[in-house]
């Protein structure tokens, strides 16, 4: 057989996506040069690679075994590029990063840091929440993970590099906004906007309520931290998220933090990838930069507020 690494790399897009249109999309090629390349490794195979139900396409047996295959080839290509790139050292390289959406309040501070030390480095930024976040882990599908705490699920190695307080907020006109030592039984009396099932903060404000007894009122729920913090603005309830989110809130005064009897929840963001992965220079370079320096990056107004146990200036 004459396989091109062209036409595996073309069918490997194909594969994932099971689509000819978001593949060429992808590789920025048209579909028609796509289906070609596809049809001319069909010929070298000998097999049909794809098999079409209505208006979608399903692998066969033989385009499992050339996905399967074609991976690892591309993966030791992969391997073998990035050897050459550690014997050119880390003025180079390319390095896939995905972050928990949460952590993109600081990932721009962070990444920009980096570049200036490190800046013929080639970033590549994925902002999701943490249900992908573990299916990339998984699937090894990315060079490193910023998020919270780390998955059980998944054989992951994992490194603390900054302070995430979890705090509860409220509009500054609250009655809550003035009083100290606020005890779990008076929270309980009040409605919570709720991220998604499996958040983390979610989580936090479950086992907070539960480890006390008491009943957490749902209020509305929302996907993104800027949609919660605009219900807690508008009077819709209170809610827990990461002191990292709230910088331009409290500078403004938009939003307070309450003085909560177990608040502030003190967690961890850690720097994660998937046990036994080899790491290429560029993404030791960055996992160096994050657990040496990434704390650093913190702004004055939230370390002031971390140091005095999460309460409002």
């Amino acid at each position: 057989m004459h396989i091109s690494l062209r036409q595996l790399k073309v069918f490997d897009a194909v594969a994932r996506h099971l689509s000819y249109t978001r593949a060429a999309e992808e590789l920025h090629l048209t579909q028609p040069a796509v289906s070609m390349q596809v049809r001319q490794l069909e010929e070298e195979v000998g097999l049909p690679l794809f098999e079409r139900l209505g208006n979608r396409i399903l692998l066969t047996g033989a385009g499992r075994e050339v996905f399967d295959y074609g991976r690892g080839i591309n993966d030791a290509l992969r391997e073998l590029q990035e050897v050459l790139e550690s014997l050119k050292g880390v003025s180079r390289g390319r390095l896939h990063l995905a972050v928990a959406s949460t952590v993109n309040y600081f990932a721009p501070r962070l990444l920009a840091s980096f570049q200036t030390h490190y800046p013929g480095i080639a970033l590549q930024l994925d902002v999701t929440n943490r249900e992908r976040l573990i299916r990339l882990l998984h699937d090894n599908a990315v060079d490193l993970v910023l998020m919270g705490i780390p998955p059980s699920g998944v054989e992951v190695e994992s490194e603390p590099f900054m302070e995430n307080p979890l705090v509860v907020i409220a509009p500054p006109e609250h009655p809550l906004a003035s009083q100290r030592r606020i005890p779990a039984t008076r929270l309980a009396e009040e409605v919570f906007v709720m991220r998604e099932p499996g958040s983390g903060t979610r989580q936090t404000m479950e086992r907070f309520f539960s480890e006390r007894g008491l009943i957490l009122r749902h209020g509305m729920q929302m996907t993104r931290n800027e949609a919660v913090k605009q219900a807690v603005r508008s009077g819709l309830g209170l809610s827990v998220v990461s002191l990292h989110t709230l910088e331009l809130e409290l500078e403004t005064g938009r939003l307070v933090i309450l003085d909560v009897e177990g608040f502030p929840d003190r967690r961890q963001w850690y720097l994660a990838y998937r046990q036994g992965k080899r790491l290429s220079p560029a993404a030791n370079a960055f996992r160096d930069f994050v657990l040496t320096q990434g704390a650093a990056l913190t702004p004055p107004i939230l370390s002031s507020i971390a140091r005095a146990g999460g309460r409002s200036p």
